[in-house]
């Protein structure tokens, strides 16, 4: 979809630059979460802490993604999630209240957002069914059709987290793939 000059020029008076280093936390848990972030490079990861302490990654955001708490984002509760910046980020914050006004002064952003918003849906969908009914080889083949060139900025347990596996399963699946 393409935007007027005039659209983009009230978009950039909705969005703000952010930028993070690695190992910044952009969001911790028990948050009041404000902004969705826009990733315009770099790599950051959502993730859960159980009470055990166990971290449970949901999501990496790379070039091109969008990240947040979402549950906390538009039901105005406070984040379950931690968001970690894993490599130097440049990123695009922008509040619920500033889409709205966004959605009313240049409509056709809303239709963009909302088919963003479907495909993020979907895309967690998938992830969801992937790791009740796929093997965790199938899996990181998956994540890495997802995340192409990743595993060079994110550590191996991140990785395992991700999938749902330990950090052994995922050495030996690695070593399967690269035999192939």
């Amino acid at each position: 979809m393409s935007f007027s000059n005039e659209d983009l020029d009230i978009l950039q008076e909705h969005v703000h630059r952010v930028e993070l280093q690695k190992g910044e936390l952009l969001l911790t848990a028990e948050e009041t979460v404000n902004y969705q972030y826009y990733v315009q490079s770099g790599c950051l990861r959502t993730y859960f802490i159980d009470q055990s302490g166990k971290e449970y990654t949901l999501q990496f955001a790379i070039h091109d993604w969008w990240i947040s708490d979402y549950t906390a984002f538009f039901s105005a509760s406070k984040s379950l999630m931690h968001i970690e910046c894993l490599q130097d980020a440049e990123l695009y914050r922008i509040s619920k209240s500033s889409m709205e006004q966004l959605f009313l002064e240049v409509p056709r952003l809303e239709s963009f957002f909302r088919r963003k918003m479907e495909r993020a849906f979907a895309s967690f969908q998938k992830r969801i069914l992937a790791g009740l009914s796929l093997p965790a080889k199938e899996r990181y083949l998956a994540f890495i059709k997802a995340y192409p060139n990743i595993e060079q900025s994110v550590k191996n347990y991140h990785i395992a987290s991700y999938l749902g596996i330990t950090t052994e399963s995922l050495s030996r699946i690695r070593k399967e793939v690269s035999t192939f």
